[in-house]
């Protein structure tokens, strides 16, 4: 995998995804912005951040942020990749946070809900 558009030194921005947490809302799984760190909830959550992040700074690759998964996404090709550089820790949200989450804002008809 090109390297370009990957910053192993940069750190993920949080636990959750940055705009859910401003706005109260809620998300399926979270996706980590390989270039700046910024964490994004998936294409199945309601707002789809990771990808709107992707769309408004053309950074390329964004990488799994769920615990166990390594996987790197590339936005321009549309390719998965099995594995790549290691970015700054913690490369994944905590174990023990909820999927979807966070659980306080998880509606009870949530999978009605997603994509």
């Amino acid at each position: 995998m090109a390297e370009a558009g990957i910053d192993p030194s940069v750190p993920p921005s949080g636990p959750g995804c940055v705009e859910c947490d401003e706005a109260g809302g809620w998300w399926v799984h979270l996706r980590r912005c390989a270039q700046c760190g910024h964490v994004g909830c998936c294409d199945s959550s309601p707002s789809k951040h990771a990808t709107k992040h992707y769309q408004s700074t053309s950074h390329p690759f964004m990488q799994s942020y769920e615990p166990g998964e390594d996987w790197f996404w590339n936005f321009p090709s549309g390719e998965i990749y099995d594995n790549g550089p290691e970015l700054a820790p913690p490369t994944s949200h905590p174990a023990d946070q909820s999927v979807p989450g966070p659980a306080s804002r998880v509606p009870a008809d949530w999978q009605s809900l997603i994509s």
